[in-house]
Formats: structure tokens, C-alpha cells, sequence
């Protein structure tokens, strides 16, 4: 059961119009992805925690870590966490 399927002239411009349409506007996505500026963290804190000695544990509200002698050691991040800024939760010599 073979059918000969031509659209209607009327029917082939609407859908030539919908077609270049959406190439239009996956185009203008990806352009403006591409062009916009990134939003990204405006300045550095003034101390990396993982790199102060002083600091036992610190964190990101995600995922704690604590200095154990020489090592280091993190917990494991919530499924739906997002990450804060990094800050010292525990300085040597605190409870």
C-alpha cells in the first residue's frame, strides 16, 4: 500500500518557515551561549584553608574536610548540595 504523499504548496512553505525558524533560534542559543560573559566568583578569599596549616577543618556547606596529622581527609557531598565559599570551620588548638 504504496501512497504518493505531495503536500499542498500552501502546506511546504509553512513548513520550510517552521523549519528555518527553528534553525533561527537554535543558532541565536548557541550564539548568545557563546558570546555572553561568564559569571564567575569576583575575587579570591585571602586564605586557601587547605593550605593553612592552622586550620584543622573547613568547608564549603557541601563537603567538610579535616587535617588528621599530615593527611587529609573529606567528606562526601549531598546529592542536591551546592557548594559555598570555602572558609576555616576549625582552627588548631579549638575544641
Amino acid at each position: 500500500m504504496a501512497s504518493d504523499f505531495s503536500p499542498d504548496p500552501q502546506t511546504a512553505r509553512l513548513d520550510r518557515r517552521v523549519t528555518w525558524g527553528v534553525i533561527a533560534l537554535l543558532a541565536a542559543t548557541v550564539l548568545i551561549g557563546a558570546l555572553a560573559p561568564r559569571v564567575g566568583h569576583h575575587g579570591a578569599p585571602a586564605k586557601d584553608p587547605a593550605q593553612d596549616r592552622s586550620c584543622t577543618e573547613w568547608g564549603d556547606g557541601c563537603k567538610v574536610c579535616r587535617r588528621i596529622g599530615e593527611d587529609v581527609a573529606c567528606s562526601l557531598p549531598g546529592i542536591a548540595c551546592t557548594p559555598g565559599p570555602v572558609a576555616c570551620l576549625r582552627s588548631a588548638g579549638e575544641p
